[in-house]
């Protein structure tokens, strides 16, 4: 088993139906992933059907871990990618699974995450995944559970293709979204979004941010700044409003009214 296998986590949103999940342990067994973790499950992914349908991946069916929400299973990871077969408005593209394989590869711990059979992963899933990922097909784009994940997987721990060399260790999901609580609160305390905008603002942030694949240390200092911005608007406000402003708005913009707010776009 390659390292890439051992490390992958295949993450299975609220399935609906028990006999895809045993098939979904199998399709990992055959291309060599072990890690299964199930949030929110909506049938007894135990039963019969399930460990039929699973065959000779039944242990690693038994072992899979149960989670409440998404966000609790991709604590541990540095990497997360979605899958969808639709554009979604203010999230990036899916990519093609030979695309992303390399950064899947690279990754210490990368967690592959697929939605409820009937809808797939909703826009705030995808929110919480750095990549999208879409496997080609026909005109007819369903996919069956079983088989986005044998598809993706081979292409991620079977796919051929030069091993890359680099060794990383990015900040793990539950960082990074620790970071994105505190700036969003920070941005809803200097004004530069509100409740109505929040989302497609942050989602914008989330896009750029997640590219910069940040460590441990830079999501830290990341905070750091945002823990001074707080303190000086505290500081600020307990000291009263300055008579006298030294910062003019920035040219075209009126005061009081952030950039982000005179946007005229829909979350």
């Amino acid at each position: 088993m390659n390292v890439a296998a051992q490390n992958l986590a295949v993450v299975l949103v609220s399935p609906k139906t028990s006999g895809n999940v045993g098939a979904a342990a199998r399709a990992m067994l055959n291309m060599g992933a072990s890690d299964l973790r199930i949030v929110a499950p909506r049938c007894d992914y135990l039963d019969s059907q399930s460990v039929a349908m699973a065959v000779h991946a039944a242990d690693l069916l038994r072992a899979a871990k149960v989670y409440p929400t998404l966000r609790e299973a991709l604590a541990d990871r540095d990497l997360s990618v979605g899958t969808s077969a639709r554009l979604r408005s203010d999230l990036p593209p899916p990519r093609h699974p030979a695309q992303v394989r390399g950064l899947v590869r690279e990754a210490a711990a990368p967690a592959l995450v697929f939605g409820p059979e009937e809808t797939g992963l909703i826009n705030s899933d995808l929110e919480q995944c750095q990549v999208t990922v879409r496997v080609p097909t026909g005109d007819y784009a369903s996919l069956n559970l079983a088989q986005a994940v044998l598809l993706v997987c081979y292409e991620f721990l079977q796919g051929q293709d030069d091993v890359p060399q680099i060794n990383r260790k990015t900040a793990t999901r539950e960082e990074m979204e620790a970071m994105y609580g505190h700036l969003l609160d920070t941005m809803h305390l200097i004004g530069y979004t509100d409740a109505k905008r929040a989302r497609h603002t942050m989602r914008l942030w989330r896009t750029m941010l997640d590219r910069a694949l940040m460590n441990s240390a830079e999501s830290r200092l990341f905070r750091g700044l945002l823990r001074q911005v707080k303190w000086k608007v505290e500081n600020a406000a307990q000291r009263g409003p300055m008579r006298d402003s030294t910062v003019a708005p920035l040219a075209g913009q009126e005061i009081g009214k952030p950039e982000a707010l005179a946007e005229s776009t829909e979350p």
